[in-house]
Protein backbone atom coordinates (compact mmCIF):
# COMPACT_ATOMS: atom_id res chain seq x y z
CA UNK A 1 0.00 0.00 0.00
CA UNK A 2 0.52 3.46 -0.22
CA UNK A 3 1.81 6.18 2.23
CA UNK A 4 -0.86 8.34 0.72
CA UNK A 5 -3.38 5.46 1.29
CA UNK A 6 -1.94 4.74 4.79
CA UNK A 7 -2.42 8.47 5.70
CA UNK A 8 -6.16 8.89 4.25
CA UNK A 9 -7.40 5.73 6.33
CA UNK A 10 -5.75 7.21 8.92
CA UNK A 11 -7.18 10.66 8.80
CA UNK A 12 -10.66 8.75 7.98
CA UNK A 13 -10.52 6.99 11.05
CA UNK A 14 -9.49 9.97 13.04
CA UNK A 15 -12.52 12.21 11.69
CA UNK A 16 -14.76 9.36 12.93
CA UNK A 17 -13.62 9.00 16.44
CA UNK A 18 -14.03 13.15 16.63
CA UNK A 19 -17.11 12.72 15.21
CA UNK A 20 -18.14 10.20 17.41
CA UNK A 21 -16.61 12.43 20.51
CA UNK A 22 -18.11 15.97 19.43
CA UNK A 23 -22.08 13.56 19.28
CA UNK A 24 -21.13 11.97 22.47
CA UNK A 25 -20.22 15.52 24.45
CA UNK A 26 -23.53 16.95 23.10
CA UNK A 27 -25.63 14.57 23.59
CA UNK A 28 -24.02 14.26 27.53
CA UNK A 29 -24.50 17.96 27.32
CA UNK A 30 -28.12 18.37 26.64
CA UNK A 31 -28.95 15.09 29.04
CA UNK A 32 -27.36 17.05 32.13
CA UNK A 33 -28.87 20.91 30.75
CA UNK A 34 -32.33 18.64 31.11
CA UNK A 35 -31.65 17.31 34.34
CA UNK A 36 -30.52 20.49 35.95
CA UNK A 37 -33.60 22.32 34.59
CA UNK A 38 -35.76 19.42 36.34
CA UNK A 39 -34.05 19.49 39.78
CA UNK A 40 -34.27 23.35 39.78
CA UNK A 41 -38.06 23.58 38.38
CA UNK A 42 -40.91 24.65 41.18
CA UNK A 43 -42.59 22.12 43.00
CA UNK A 44 -46.55 21.44 42.18
CA UNK A 45 -48.54 20.14 45.04
CA UNK A 46 -48.86 16.23 44.73
CA UNK A 47 -46.07 15.70 42.75
CA UNK A 48 -42.93 15.93 45.73
CA UNK A 49 -42.52 13.40 47.91
CA UNK A 50 -42.22 14.15 51.37
CA UNK A 51 -40.78 11.23 53.80
CA UNK A 52 -42.12 10.67 57.08
CA UNK A 53 -45.13 9.28 58.56
CA UNK A 54 -46.69 10.52 61.65
CA UNK A 55 -46.66 7.94 64.35
CA UNK A 56 -49.69 8.38 66.03
CA UNK A 57 -51.85 9.85 63.22
CA UNK A 58 -55.37 9.57 65.27
CA UNK A 59 -54.07 12.38 67.37
CA UNK A 60 -54.42 15.00 65.07
CA UNK A 61 -58.21 13.81 64.51
CA UNK A 62 -59.64 16.03 67.55
CA UNK A 63 -57.79 19.30 67.88
CA UNK A 64 -56.78 20.15 71.63
CA UNK A 65 -57.74 22.97 73.76
CA UNK A 66 -54.14 25.20 73.14
CA UNK A 67 -54.52 24.01 69.26
CA UNK A 68 -58.11 25.37 69.37
CA UNK A 69 -57.53 28.67 71.73
CA UNK A 70 -54.57 29.26 68.25
CA UNK A 71 -56.68 28.90 65.97
CA UNK A 72 -59.42 31.32 67.64
CA UNK A 73 -56.48 34.07 67.94
CA UNK A 74 -55.69 33.59 63.84
CA UNK A 75 -59.42 33.79 63.25
CA UNK A 76 -59.42 37.03 65.08
CA UNK A 77 -62.50 35.36 67.23
CA UNK A 78 -60.72 37.00 70.49
CA UNK A 79 -61.31 40.36 69.01
CA UNK A 80 -64.73 39.80 68.79
CA UNK A 81 -65.40 38.88 72.57
CA UNK A 82 -64.21 42.10 73.91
Amino acid sequence: MSEHLVLNITYGLLMIALGAMVWFIVRRAKENRQEMIDESSPKVAGEDEIGGVAINPQEFDEPDDEALDEMGALLGEDEDEE
